[in-house]
């Protein structure tokens, strides 16, 4: 449509400044689609980019470019709106054209080509190896994913990234409660650290120690073998919960490897970092402790770097780390993380600014928190106590489909209910059920086509789309849009907009399909059949292109 419509606005200005009524030549001219479907079908605010420059009103320069338009056959209509919108009305022919273009392209419909090959990396989930993946942890894992995928059906060249650290107190804290449960397996009496981690995963870890070793490791103080098997353990079950989600990674990045040297380097990656910075000046000693000073970055408030004992805090391999993505040769770097990160993700990429990278390619989805209810009721969650909730019971509860569809229902910054209930109700108000409901009814169709012996004609030209009304077209219109909407969900990070659009499209057939007149298999008009059938095949291709690209399944029958 925008191919159609800017080259007539282009001429239209252009002859409007060649009769004197206008006194720009030329301009930028955008496309968009009106508020409001009643205005037509696209607008354009060009005439309101003009108004300075012309000083007129923008809907006398409307009316003027209006007058200029010369009209080809796919459009109908143009009118003039609201403060000086050009709106145009695409002609049914229009719609017919491209309703077989789709068909045409088939799976392709739904993977428009914006990348280029442009490399991307996407770094999410990267939960630390201390416990089961909870339900936090999952819209995490689906935001990144979705992201991946959208990238990559779009024609980029994408790397999906897990950055963990396997060190430091948190993991000697989960070597230190693996222990005291494998003493306690043996019948001694050992407590748990405080703030040790009190999960059921920690028991079963030291059985499978018990099985393996026995009393061997009783009097053992060294926690290296302790966190060894939880972390191994611990990682079998991350990998099999994505797995369960169909989440994939390209590579995992150890923080620990970031703190020592590499090919043959005399310092580690964390150390240049430091010694980097202490050149510019921006770090201060204070209490034993290294700061990086925040004054000088533009920061509220100066943050530690490296701890008085000498250990780095988790901010300084994190710059490393940008510093090392940003060395890999990315044309874009997606950050997925929780809110409770967003002033150590601002320090860190303020600090690798300061040592002279450009950091316009780095970009931070930041996702609010997710409330777990169950009859009305907040399920409680926590990693270290009994309490929590995981993934993979989520999941076993729900199913994979509604817990991939609810996480980017949501706009990421959005605080997210997750009700249960809902979540598995069949029935309408349930957006996955409707959705997937809708590419049921559509496969129904085509079996229902095949017994009444009605079929698509190979030559696509040789079906009468004239035969379709003002209803199926609207049903065109809402399916044809999809690749647009992905194409604003790669640009905007904003894997939510695709199941919105699924949901409207999915109510919208659902509306026509329940009215009687719209009976789509008649065989005592075939040739209406065959064109109905024809733009169900257009939308059944493309709710199921849709669905794949969130990682949800497209049933053909529920």
């Amino acid at each position: 449509m925008n191919e159609l419509i800017v080259p007539i606005l282009i001429a239209a200005l252009a002859r409007a400044h060649a009769a004197g009524e206008l006194k720009s030549p030329a301009a930028a001219v955008a496309i968009e689609a009106p508020k409001d479907p009643a205005h037509g079908d696209a607008a354009s605010n060009l005439a309101l980019v003009l108004a300075r420059a012309e000083g007129q009103p923008p809907r006398v320069i409307a009316e003027i470019i209006r007058r200029h338009i010369q009209l080809p056959p796919e459009i109908v209509e143009v009118t003039i709106a609201g403060p000086g919108f050009i709106n145009f009305r695409m002609a049914p022919a229009y719609w017919h054209g491209e309703l077989r273009g789709a068909a045409a392209r088939g799976a392709a419909l739904m993977r428009p080509q914006i990348g280029h090959g442009r490399r991307v990396q996407v770094e999410f989930l990267s939960a630390n190896p201390t416990g089961p993946l909870t339900v936090g942890h999952g819209r995490n894992a689906v935001l990144g994913d979705t992201l991946a995928r959208l990238f990559e059906a779009t024609g980029f060249a994408v790397t999906r990234e897990y950055y963990f650290n396997d060190g430091g107190r948190q993991m000697k804290l989960l070597g230190e409660s693996v222990r005291v449960r494998y003493l306690n397996e043996l019948g001694r009496d050992a407590e748990l650290p405080e703030d040790g981690y009190q999960g059921e995963y920690i028991r079963d870890i030291a059985r499978k120690l018990v099985e393996q070793h026995g009393p061997a490791l009783a009097e053992r103080t060294d926690l290296a073998i302790f966190i060894q098997a939880a972390v191994s353990e611990i990682f079998a079950g991350i990998n099999q919960t994505c797995a369960t989600l169909a989440i994939k990674f390209d590579v995992f990045t150890n923080e620990l490897d970031l703190m020592r040297p590499r090919d043959g380097a005399a310092v580690s990656r964390v150390d240049a970092v430091m010694t980097a910075l202490r050149e510019r000046q921006l770090v201060a000693t204070r209490d034993g402790a290294e700061w990086l000073v925040g004054a000088k970055l533009g920061l509220p408030k100066d943050q530690v770097l490296i701890r008085s004992t000498g250990e780095p805090t988790y901010r300084t391999p994190d710059i490393a780390y940008h510093v090392d993505k940003l060395e890999r040769g990315f044309d874009l770097i997606v950050d997925v993380f929780g809110a409770d990160h967003i002033a150590e993700h601002v320090g860190v990429i303020a600090a690798v600014k300061a040592l002279g990278h450009d950091t316009a390619p780095i970009r931070a989805i930041i996702y609010q928190f997710v409330t777990l209810t169950r009859a009305g009721e907040k399920v409680k969650m926590s990693t270290r106590k009994a309490t929590y909730v995981t993934l993979d019971e989520l999941i076993e509860e729900v199913g994979s489909d509604v817990v991939r569809f609810f996480f980017v229902f949501r706009k990421h910054d959005s605080h997210l209910d997750f009700d249960l209930d809902l979540a598995k109700r069949q029935a309408p108000e349930n957006p996955v059920f409707y959705v997937q409901y809708a590419h049921a009814r559509l496969a129904s169709i085509f079996r229902e086509a095949a017994k009444a012996g009605i079929a698509l004609a190979a030559d696509a030209a040789a079906i009468d789309l004239a035969r379709l009304g003002p209803e199926e077209l609207e049903l065109a219109k809402r399916a044809l849009a999809l690749p647009a909407v992905v194409t604003g969900a790669v640009e905007a990070l904003e894997p939510h907009r695709l199941p919105f659009a699924l949901l409207e499209l999915a109510g919208e057939f659902h509306r026509y399909y329940n009215k009687p007149a719209n009976r789509i298999i008649n065989p005592d008009d075939p040739a209406l059949s065959v064109a109905r059938l024809f733009l169900m095949g257009v939308l059944r291709n493309a709710l199921a292109g849709a669905l794949d690209l969130l990682g949800v399944s497209a049933p053909d029958r529920m």
